[in-house]
C-alpha cells in the first residue's frame, strides 16, 4: 500500500522537508479505507515528533474530514525509570485532556504486562535471572506482547488499522539496515509481521537527527507544553529512549550498547550510563536513584553466582552447554525471598511503590507450588549425580 506524495529525501530545507512529511501524512489520513491509526508513543524525541506531525495534519483539516481515530499508545513495562514514565503518564494526560479541548479525534491507552509476566513475578517469582543479551526474556513478555494485544482487538474490530511508528534510518547502521532490508519508505505502508490486516506507517524515516531536534526545539506541543521536560531528560540521561517496541527485530534498540533510559531494572547492559547520567547531573532525586542503581547493580551480582540458581531447570532436566559445562536453572526459592525483603526495604528507602500487590499474591501463588517441587527438582539432580538409574521422586 503507498501513499501519494512527495519524499521528504527530494526538498532541500528543514521546513520542506518537515512539509513533505506532513504531505505523506495527510494524504494517507485521508484514504478512503478509515482504518484507526495507532501512533506508537514511547515519550521520547522520535515519537514525539511523530504525535505533533500528526496532530497538526488533523487540527488543520475541517472538522468532517477528522473522520479517521488515532489511538496514541504507550507501554509500561512496570520497572520504568521513575523519571521516565512520568514524563510518559503526563504527557498523555495533557495529550488525552488537549485532544477533547480540540475536539480531535485522538485518544490515548497505556499498555502493561500481564499480572503472571511482569519483571518481579517472573524473577521474584519463577526465578528467572535478570535478562542478559542471550537471555532476553523481558523484551517479550513486557513490550511485545500487550502492545500487540491491543493491536490485533483494534485490528480485528475495525477490519484492519494503521500503526504509525516514529522509526529513522538514521537512528543507527543496524536500524538503517532492517528497513532497508524490509523495503521500509517513508511514502509506503508495509504489512505488519505478525498481525494480519494491521499495516506499518514510518513517515519520519528519512528524516535526520538534527531534524528532529530543531523541531522540537524551535515548535511546542501543540497539546499546549514545550519540549523542555524532554529535552532537559535527554541531556542530563546522555542517552535515548527504549521505544515502543512492537516486534523482535526492533528489540536490539532496548539495551543496546547506546545509552538508554528505560527500566530501572535492565541487566541487558552492564553498565547503565543513563541512570548513572542521571544522578551525575543531579537532574534527580541523588539519594532515591542511586539507590535504584544499587539494587540493580545487587541484581546482576545475584545473577553472576551460580550457587544462587538451581542445578536443574524449571521442567527438572539439566541442560549443559556444547563444552560440557552445565546450565543452571532458576533462582532458588531463598534467594528470591531474599529479593523481594531487599526490593520491600528499597521501597521503604525511597518511599515509592516498586512492586504491586497483585504481583506479591502471583508470586506467593508461585512459591506454593515450587516448595512442592523444589525436594523433587533436587532429588532429581541428586539421581543423576549418584548416576541411580531408578530415583524416587516426591510428587505433589
Amino acid at each position: 500500500m503507498s501513499v501519494s506524495a512527495t519524499s521528504p529525501t527530494s526538498v532541500g530545507t528543514l521546513p520542506n522537508r518537515i512539509e513533505a512529511v506532513k504531505d505523506v501524512i495527510r494524504s494517507e489520513y485521508q484514504e478512503t479505507h478509515r482504518y484507526p491509526w495507532l501512533v506508537a508513543y514511547s515519550g521520547g524525541k522520535d515519537s514525539t515528533l511523530l504525535l505533533q506531525l500528526v496532530w497538526e495534519v488533523i487540527a488543520d483539516l475541517p472538522p468532517d474530514a477528522r473522520q479517521r481515530r488515532v489511538l496514541v499508545v504507550g507501554n509500561d513495562t512496570l520497572v520504568e525509570s521513575p523519571l521516565v514514565i512520568e514524563h510518559l503518564r503526563d504527557s498523555l494526560k495533557e495529550i488525552g485532556s488537549a485532544a477533547g479541548e480540540q475536539g480531535l479525534p485522538i485518544e490515548t491507552k497505556i499498555t502493561v504486562p500481564c499480572i503472571d509476566q511482569t519483571f518481579w513475578v517472573s524473577v521474584i517469582g519463577r526465578g528467572y535471572i535478570p535478562p542478559t543479551r542471550n537471555f532476553r526474556w523481558c523484551t517479550d513478555r513486557m513490550k511485545i506482547l500487550p502492545t500487540t494485544r491491543l493491536l490485533k482487538r483494534i485490528t480485528r474490530s475495525a477490519k484492519g488499522s494503521v500503526l504509525l511508528i516514529g522509526t529513522r534510518r538514521a537512528e543507527s547502521q543496524n536500524r538503517q539496515r532492517a528497513m532497508n532490508k524490509r523495503e521500509v519508505s517513508a511514502s509506503q505502508l508495509n504489512p505488519h509481521g505478525k498481525v494480519d490486516g494491521c499495516w506499518m506507517f514510518a513517515p519520519l524515516a528519512d528524516l535526520k537527527d538534527n531534524d528532529v531536534w530543531m523541531m522540537l526545539m524551535q515548535h511546542p506541543a501543540p497539546w499546549g507544553k514545550s519540549h523542555r521536560r524532554l529535552i532537559t531528560l535527554y541531556r542530563n540521561a546522555g542517552g535515548g529512549e527504549c521505544p515502543l517496541v512492537i516486534t523482535k527485530e526492533q528489540a536490539p534498540s532496548c539495551g543496546s550498547s547506546s545509552p538508554r533510559f528505560g527500566c530501572w531494572t535492565c541487566t541487558v547492559v552492564q553498565k547503565d550510563r543513563s541512570l548513572r547520567g542521571l544522578i551525575d547531573s543531579g537532574y534527580a532525586d541523588t539519594a532515591r536513584m542511586e539507590a535504584l542503581f544499587d539494587f540493580r547493580e545487587w541484581l546482576i551480582e545475584m545473577r553472576e553466582s551460580d550457587t544462587n540458581r538451581l542445578p536443574v531447570r524449571r521442567d527438572g532436566n539439566v541442560k549443559r552447554r556444547k563444552d560440557g559445562s552445565r546450565i543452571y536453572g532458576p533462582f532458588t526459592l531463598a534467594v528470591r525471598k531474599e529479593i523481594l525483603n531487599r526490593l520491600h526495604r528499597l521501597e521503604e528507602r525511597i518511599g515509592k511503590r516498586l512492586i504491586l500487590p497483585a504481583e506479591i499474591d502471583s508470586i506467593e501463588d508461585v512459591w506454593w507450588r515450587d516448595e512442592i517441587r523444589e525436594d523433587a527438582r533436587l532429588a532429581l539432580e541428586r539421581s543423576i549425580v549418584n548416576e541411580d538409574p531408578e530415583p524416587v521422586l516426591e510428587t505433589a
